[in-house]
């Protein structure tokens, strides 16, 4: 258990956008920030971060928060897991009390696996720098290749010991159980034999974007033809290979801030990146570059150049991932580097200086790169040449941005020597072959659509819900503030005719929702927020210096995230950046009493036209025998909904 000091500590400290920022390219958008959602699959921002209420608000799922629900939500830690990430991340002691054999067999699934994941990179680290066969195997494997005892340790590299059972008989030694060995892979587990995959390799650790531990690549160190150069852990509940890459969590910071992303193909690119000190570089770790992937970096920036090496094969193949990259509407440039060498060799025998400057200059445009590619395979050959057009051509009409297009066409024409009309006619006929695809499947499900139109009748908008939601806003945001109101009070003039007469009161803002909520006799119909209300009310009057920040901290998940959403709603706005078009809002802060007055006021309308509505309905069901009090009621709550309505300058 963490203690509450550590977990106070911990929530004082950590701020919601810097902590956000690790995984989300944000930008400025007035007193907040916005991004793309890490939650689902966009190209236009609808993730919103506000550093002054410390809460986050994704508005293409609906889900939000404080800093440690994003965690929970995008890392799918536990919640003391997220307290010890971000007690790391800001250099905080935690105390806690150590986790048992049975403690560590009882946690969940995935939870078991990262446990597993975690020890095993600390055993494999152990084995590299304090047995015999470590150092004189696995660590002169690295020195060889040129990693300093640095970059070593940053990048957790480890050994596994060439015998068959020495992990998995010290995994189960400290308590791991034998079933979470096999489902991560760093155990084979065959009817009662058992035995280690990654024996007798240098191993590294395939990190999140948090840094945990998802998986390992091991890479054997003797030539065995019956063995793979490189096995990886198999795919489990934590290690998606198509949506892993390996470098990110080293890489991130540097990738935002340099805003571009350089993509690489081993594990040993990324870290001679790192150590001559290009750190904005991952790997796709061998495998084919997916979208997820390509996701992954989109979050972080908009810019990739893609790293080949001399190999022309390997770069064909490695073309289709240029069109993924272009489908996500990211900019993409190619590098590629002398006959002979790879990322791995050309920094290593290179200074920073060097190589960025040949990085700088070396990265060409996708078009011109596939066009030199390409363009050799076609020499002297028209049919060929034509192919390698349209292929580009076919790149192109995957750009969203029609603007982008336009300006490639323009390129490629120029590259290729042909006129910009044939290639705008290629890119007609592909697009229009694509959307007679997307037509066919857009009436497909628009003939779905209209089955349930048929169906669901429209929903109208619940005003005392809209009501109530704004009274709980209200409290959270200026609860404790102190305005001058204007009160209303209803009094018979010389013609007893009713009135109402504004006296001015200064008070706080819960104080003067409550009293009128209370005079009143008004409930709140929706029962969370009756729940949320009382809560705010009880907190506003108990604490003089209610701090909205702890108080999101302090409620369970479920409440947070209702509360975030209430919060963040008006924020939606400014993801349409209204500025931008010369539209400035009025600031909230300003008409403070105005806003609160205002929503009582509709509240009261709203209460007193139902009450009408019930009257008249009773008159109708009884019409021969009106009652003459309920006419009156009727009257009079008819004249006081128009006084209420002419204070708000609404015409009924």
């Amino acid at each position: 258990m963490i203690s509450p000091s550590s977990i106070d500590q911990v929530f004082e400290t950590a701020r919601v956008e810097e902590v956000i920022g690790d995984f989300v390219n944000l930008k400025k958008a007035g007193s907040n920030f916005k991004g793309l959602s890490p939650f689902s699959d966009e190209r236009t921002p609808s993730f919103m971060v506000s550093p002054v209420k410390q809460i986050w608000k994704d508005f293409s799922t609906g889900k939000g928060g404080n800093v440690v629900a994003f965690l929970m939500e995008h890392e799918h830690f536990t919640y003391p897991e997220a307290i010890k990430y971000l007690a790391k991340k800001y250099n905080i002691e935690i105390e806690e009390t150590q986790q048992t054999n049975e403690q560590k067999e009882a946690a969940d699934e995935r939870e078991s696996l990262y446990l597993v994941s975690e020890f095993a990179s600390s055993y494999f680290q152990k084995i590299l720098h304090k047995t015999d066969q470590g150092k004189s195997i696995g660590l002169s494997y690295f020195k060889e290749r040129g990693f300093t005892e640095e970059t070593i340790k940053k990048f957790d590299l480890g050994y596994s010991l060439d015998e068959w059972q020495a992990f998995t008989d010290e995994a189960l030694k400290q308590g791991y159980n034998i079933d979470y060995l096999g489902k991560t892979g760093l155990t084979i587990v065959k009817e009662d034999k058992r035995f280690d995959r990654f024996k007798g390799r240098v191993m590294f650790p395939i990190k999140s974007m948090s840094g945990r531990v998802l998986g390992f690549g091991g890479r054997i160190l003797i030539n065995d033809k019956k063995a793979a150069k490189y096995v990886n852990s198999p795919e489990s509940v934590i290690y998606y290979k198509s949506k892993v890459l390996y470098g990110i969590y080293h890489a991130k910071q540097s990738i935002a801030k340099e805003d571009n992303c350089f993509l690489v193909e081993g594990y040993t690119d990324v870290i001679q990146f790192h150590q001559t000190g290009v750190k904005n570089v991952v790997s796709s770790s061998g495998t084919a570059l997916t979208s997820e992937q390509i996701r992954l970096i989109n979050r972080l920036t908009k810019n990739i150049t893609v790293l080949f090496d001399g190999d022309a094969a390997g770069m064909r193949a490695s073309l289709r991932g240029i069109d993924l990259i272009l489908e996500q509407g990211m900019n993409v440039k190619v590098c590629t580097f002398p006959e002979g060498e790879d990322p791995d060799s050309f920094a290593k025998q290179n200074t920073l200086e060097e190589l960025s400057l040949y990085l700088e200059e070396k990265s060409k445009d996708f078009i011109q790169f596939k066009a030199s590619v390409l363009y050799e395979d076609s020499k002297g050959d028209p049919i060929k040449k034509a192919e390698t057009v349209r292929d580009i051509v076919n790149s192109i009409s995957k750009i969203p941005d029609r603007i982008k297009k336009e300006i490639y066409i323009q390129e490629c024409a120029r590259i290729m020597d042909i006129s910009e009309e044939v290639l705008f006619s290629t890119l007609a006929q592909i697009n229009k072959k694509e959307f007679q695809e997307e037509n066919k499947q857009f009436k497909k499900e628009q003939k779905a659509f209209e089955v349930i139109k048929h169906q669901q009748p429209v929903k109208k908008v619940d005003v005392q819900y809209v009501l109530e939601r704004k009274i709980i806003e209200l409290l959270l945001l200026y609860g404790n503030k102190v305005e001058d109101f204007e009160d209303l009070v209803l009094k018979e003039n010389d013609k007893g005719d009713l009135i109402l007469e504004p006296v001015i009161q200064e008070a706080k803002v819960f104080e003067k929702i409550y009293l009128d909520l209370q005079d009143d006799e008004m409930q709140f119909s929706n029962e969370q927020f009756r729940a949320l209300y009382y809560t705010i009310i009880d907190r506003l009057n108990q604490n003089p210096d209610f701090d909205l920040k702890m108080f999101i901290n302090s409620v369970d998940q479920e409440t947070s995230n209702q509360i975030t959403t209430i919060l963040m709603e008006d924020e939606r706005y400014v993801l349409d950046d209204w500025q931008r078009m010369n539209i400035f809002p009025k600031e909230k802060i300003n008409t403070v009493a105005q806003l609160v007055s205002e929503t009582i006021l509709s509240l009261r309308c709203f209460l007193i036209d139902q009450k009408v509505k019930e009257f008249q309905q009773e008159t109708l069901q009884h019409k021969n025998d009106v009652n003459k009090n309920v006419l009156e009621e009727v009257k009079d709550y008819s004249g006081l909904k128009m006084l209420l309505s002419r204070k708000l300058n609404r015409v009924l």
